[in-house]
Order: C-alpha cells, then structure tokens, then sequence
C-alpha cells in the first residue's frame, strides 16, 4: 500500500508521494508534455537516445505548434490535452517542458515515477511562468535551468534532481537566451534521465525563504512608467520582452510601441546636461536621428523605431517629421496610464 505524507501550507492540506526510483523493466517508458520551442529541443534529445517507449501530449489548439508537428513527423505516438490516467499507464515517467497547464494530480500520480520538469532558472529563483524575462529586467549576471519534480496544486517548488547555471552576457536579448536555456534544458534533462535510477535518488529540497517570482506578464510590465523605471531599467525591459511584447506609451491619446530603443552612446553623458521639464517628455536629437526620452533620476533612452496606433512602424526622424513640429513643446511627452507624466 502506498503511504502518503502530509503537511500543511497557509490551511490547505497537500500530499506529497513517496514516488519509487525503480521500474520492472530495464528501459525508462517516457510520456513527454510540451507544445511550444522551448519544449522542442527536449523532445528532440529524448527522441534521439531513448530506447524505451516514447510518447507526447501536446495541445491541438494551434496548428503551428511545433512539438506537435515533430510528433507527427517522426510517428511519435501523439496525445491530446487533456488525457486520462489509462492513458499514461504504458509509460514509468512524465516528462514536461513548457506546457503551461497544471497538472492534475490524478495524472501526476499515474506515472510510477511521478513527474519531473525543465525549468528556465536556478531554483527557487524566478518561480512561475516567465523567469527567463525576469532574469533579464532584473539585470541578472547569472541564470540556468533546473530539472525538478512536479508536486500537485503549485509551480516550480518541487525537489530539484540536477542544475546547470548559464551566465548572462551583457546586452543579453531574451530570443537568445530562451535558445540557449532550451538547449541547455535538454541535455540536462538527458543526463537525469540516463543517469537514472541514482540520479532520481537523492533530489535536493527548495528552500522558500530564497524564493522568488516570475508570473505571466501583464501591462504592468510593458507599459512604460518613465517616473519611476530609469533609462537602464527601461533598457532591461526592453531586452527582456524582445520578440514576445513591445514596450508601450501614450502619445496623443494612442498607443505607442518602441520597436527599437537603446541608451545613450557611451561617450556621452548617461544623464541630461539640461534637464528636460519631466520624466515621459521627449526631444528629436538631430545627429544621432533618435528620439531621446527623459526616464526616472535624470537619465534617458533613445529611441530608434516606434509605432503609433493605426500607423505602420516608423524611424525617429519619421515621427519628429509627422507628429513633433506639429505640436507645441509641452506637449512633446509620452504618457503612462493615460494620465500625463510630464509637469
């Protein structure tokens, strides 16, 4: 009979597996879940030196899903999300790499072995659904992947069987870094499962008191509050949203996208020598062709590229062109929150 621990968390009861670290064949049966790129280089090494039975779930919902294109090329026997417990029955473990569901806990407990997943940080670090971006707005010099066991009703707390740290290079933009923490994911993750059953032996505990989080980004995040974010901040933001969200403003009334943004050249001043009147407020500066924007503590951006609501994607000089010499100086400024920032 299996016996269950309990503990407690903030009045809720959880129950914590004792999973066994032995199956009753020689080879390891592997149910693989992912759906997006991140997920697929995993998908591809466990396909390419696994000699147990492999099989993927993947979400139908996409048609350019790319896990589940692989599976179809390569005959990997292919399951639909949700499945069944009767489903998960020919396989010793499941495996989940950027599937972005909750497991149920019926499912978890289908698999002798139990669950264990890829994670784009050093945990406890960056918990949640986007640590790579959070890495890269914090300005880390360091990141990594973990591989962790699943536990039932919360994310990225479970025990970790093995880590690799990353650094983070300056100037680091996230499509880079999302490759290389995929791929470095993936052969980690190869490791655990070849080194198994003593690699699944001795799993190291989190501690919660070094925790931190990572959730789903909102507006909050990519909406631009040039009072209180200073020009390294918003440079942060930037790199780390790159390829997955524009940074935004208010401009007129409409949305703004800054498409490319940098800081100031290093020969020059980081900070404004004439101060403009508020953080939000902008100015064209001739010969670097850029839009420069006063951001929190004096220091500003540049920007490059920019898109205004209902307009195709414009350079700097475009946008002084068509919208700053038609406007008074005051009201040269972006916006956050559709409230003025500038005095």
């Amino acid at each position: 009979m299996m016996l269950l621990n309990c503990f407690k968390y903030k009045r809720k009861i959880f129950h914590v597996r004792d999973y066994t670290t032995t199956t009753k064949g020689k080879k390891l049966n592997v149910l693989f879940f992912g759906k997006d790129t991140f997920s697929l280089p995993s998908l591809k090494v466990l396909h390419k030196h696994s000699d147990g039975n492999l099989g993927v779930v993947s979400s139908f919902k996409s048609p350019a899903n790319c896990v589940r294109l692989y599976a179809e090329q390569q005959n990997i026997p292919l399951y639909k999300w949700p499945l069944t417990t009767d489903q998960c029955k020919p396989y010793d473990l499941g495996v989940v790499v950027s599937f972005g569901h909750m497991i149920p806990t019926k499912i978890i407990q289908a698999f002798p072995l139990g669950m264990i997943n890829v994670h784009a940080s050093l945990l406890p670090q960056w918990r949640g659904a986007a640590p790579i971006i959070y890495a890269l707005m914090n300005n880390d010099k360091e990141t990594g992947v973990s591989i962790m066991r699943i536990e039932p009703k919360r994310f990225d707390i479970g025990d970790i069987f093995a880590q690799k740290s990353v650094k983070i290079e300056p100037e680091t933009f996230m499509p880079h870094l999302h490759k290389k923490l995929s791929q470095e994911g993936a052969d980690l993750l190869w490791q655990v499962i070849a080194g198994y059953p003593s690699s699944f032996e001795n799993p190291l505990k989190q501690s919660d008191e070094n925790a931190t989080y990572a959730p789903k980004i909102t507006a909050s995040i990519y909406e631009i509050d040039w009072n209180h974010l200073t020009a390294a901040e918003v440079c942060n933001r930037y790199r780390a949203l790159y390829g997955f969200k524009s940074l935004t403003s208010k401009f007129q009334m409409k949305t703004i996208e800054l498409l490319e943004l940098s800081m100031p050249p290093e020969n020059s001043d980081q900070h404004l020598s004439k101060p403009l009147p508020a953080p939000g407020f902008l100015t064209y500066h001739r010969e670097r062709k850029c839009l420069r924007v006063q951001c929190a503590n004096n220091t500003f951006v540049e920007v490059h590229r920019l898109r205004v609501e209902g307009k195709k994607a414009m350079s700097a000089m475009d946008f002084n062109n068509g919208f700053l010499k038609k406007l008074q100086k005051y009201e040269m400024e972006f916006q956050y929150n559709k409230t003025a920032v500038s005095c």
